[in-house]
This record gives structure tokens, sequence and C-alpha cells, in this order.
């Protein structure tokens, strides 16, 4: 299967284009997608699929071997599309599943160069994005009810006479887009994820937002158990080695992270550091963060 970027189909013509609002947007993620294993956290190549079961949950991630699967940095172009979405919402204008944004900014928002070679590597994240498949009864009224989609159904750039990148158009499938509009769904990042290069730590710090949130005790996972939501190819034991480097290291932000030991068992206990109110009133101020939190 190969990726659609070229194409112009009858669903776009039915959709009303969304220009990004640019700006220095509050970074919003998908809690469906800090919760669940939906992305690769390798940065070599994937082509194993993702078969996840956890109670009435399911999840099938499939990708083709000519651009493997999504990965969590390829990921950082839904948090820009939901962020652009949320704040668009907020300010009472219309959105889309049709986005129209640069690559400039797309880069720019991630903490990414703006280079060639940071251009070519957003095509090629765009690539994965649109070629991974995905299956899921998450958000479905019945659990065998199976809902497919592909994190980009299709997208195209446009180009100037030179062939310089004028701008990239996207179209987002409905169950990312529902999610992102249900303001439920929807939580603000702090910016620092992005500086984030590890696709554990990654993974972890959205698992800890999503599932910690504010909460001044914390929460506490077993270590078998995140290895389980995590969906790496790796062994619980190599997993765990690398857990307890990432909390000798305490990478992410905004959170405190410690390993405790119980009758022979592993747990990830995490708290969320203090924030000084003055700090915290200034980026209301400042970025008009909307946060739910869970």
């Amino acid at each position: 299967m190969k990726p659609r970027h070229a194409s112009v189909s009858g669903e776009r013509a039915q959709l009303t284009l969304f220009p990004s609002l640019g700006g220095d947007l509050a970074p919003r993620d998908s809690q469906d997608l800090m919760a669940w294993p939906f992305f690769s956290l390798a940065k070599r190549r994937r082509v194993t699929p993702i078969d996840f079961r956890m109670g009435a949950t399911w999840i099938s991630v499939e990708a083709v071997p000519e651009h493997g699967m999504a990965t969590i940095w390829d990921a950082d172009v839904l948090i820009w599309a939901a962020s652009q979405i949320v704040a668009a919402r907020d300010a009472g204008k219309p959105t889309s599943r049709l986005m129209a944004g640069t690559p400039h900014e797309i880069l720019t928002f991630t903490g990414r160069g703006t280079g060639k070679d940071h251009y070519d590597r957003l095509k090629a994240a765009l690539d994965r994005l649109q070629s991974t498949t995905v299956a899921t009864s998450i958000r479905q009224q019945h659990q065998r009810r199976r809902h497919r989609f592909s994190w980009i159904n299709e997208w195209q750039e446009r180009l100037d006479g030179d062939g310089r990148p004028l701008g990239i158009e996207l179209i987002l499938p409905d169950w990312f887009y529902a999610g992102v509009v249900d303001r439920t769904f929807v939580l603000t990042i702090d910016r620092a994820y992005f500086d984030l290069t590890g696709g554990l730590e990654r993974w972890l710090y959205r698992i800890v937002r999503k599932h910690g949130g504010h909460q001044e005790a914390g929460w506490s996972f077993d270590v078998a158990h995140l290895h389980l939501k995590s969906g790496v190819l790796s062994p619980l034991k190599q997993f765990a080695f690398e857990l307890r480097a990432i909390v000798r290291r305490q990478p992410l932000p905004g959170y405190v992270l410690t390993i405790e030991r119980a009758l022979g068992r592993e747990r990830l206990t995490f708290v969320p550091i203090p924030v000084d109110p003055l700090d915290a009133a200034m980026r209301r101020l400042g970025a008009a963060l909307v946060d739910n939190r869970p």
C-alpha cells in the first residue's frame, strides 16, 4: 500500500478547509493516544503488528514494510493537529478534519529544526501516519464492533514553481477528530515533552500525565502491567531495566518517579512536582491554557 499524498479524493471535496491558527499554542494531546499502545516506541523501523487485548479493550496496529509503523515521534503531528483544533474551538472558530499548515509551523511547534533534512523527515512521518492502519474497540458502543482507520486519511503538499514547499494539507480520521472535538478526551501537556528523545520516556510521560494528572498523591503502576500497555517487542526484563534507567535520570517534566519493590514485584510510582502558584497564573495568562484533568 502506497501513501495517497498526491490524491484529491471525494472525501476532501466534501470537507471545508481548516487553516491552522499558527502562533504559540499550548500543546494538547488525545487521552486515548496517551493511554493505549498505538505507536512504535523504537527508532528502528517496526513492521511487527501491535496486537493488544485488555478486558473489553482491544487494539490492532499494522504497518507496511515500505514505511514501517508510525512512531511516537510521528505522533507529534497529531499533537499539533489536536492543539490547532482545540484552540480554534475555544476561540469559537470552525474546524474540520481537512487541515492546512506549513512544514515550518509544524516543525517549530514540535521543537524540530527547519532545514531540508527535517522537512524530509516530516514527509516520512506523514507517510507512516497515512500507511499505518489501526483497528480498535475504543469508543465503540459494542466491543466487537471494529473501527478501522489510518492516522491520516491522505495528505498532499503544495509547491511553488521552483519546487519549494508552500504548505501541507491533510485529512484526519473521524475517530481521532471526534475525540479531540470532545473536550473530555484532551489534555494539555508540557511543551518540554518535545525535548524527550527516548521513545519509552515519551510514552511514559504521556501515560503518567493521563493517569497521574495533577493529583497530589500521584499514581502507581505494576511494571509488568506497564510493559503490556507499552506494546514494545522487548521482554519484560529488558523493559524493567530501561525503566529503572529512566527513574535514575528523572527526565519527565513535572513528575518525580520512583520504583517500589514488594512481594517480588516492582511498581512505578509517580507524583507531580508542586507548581509555584504565580508561575501557574502567568502560564494561564500567557498561553490561555485549558486543562481537562482526569
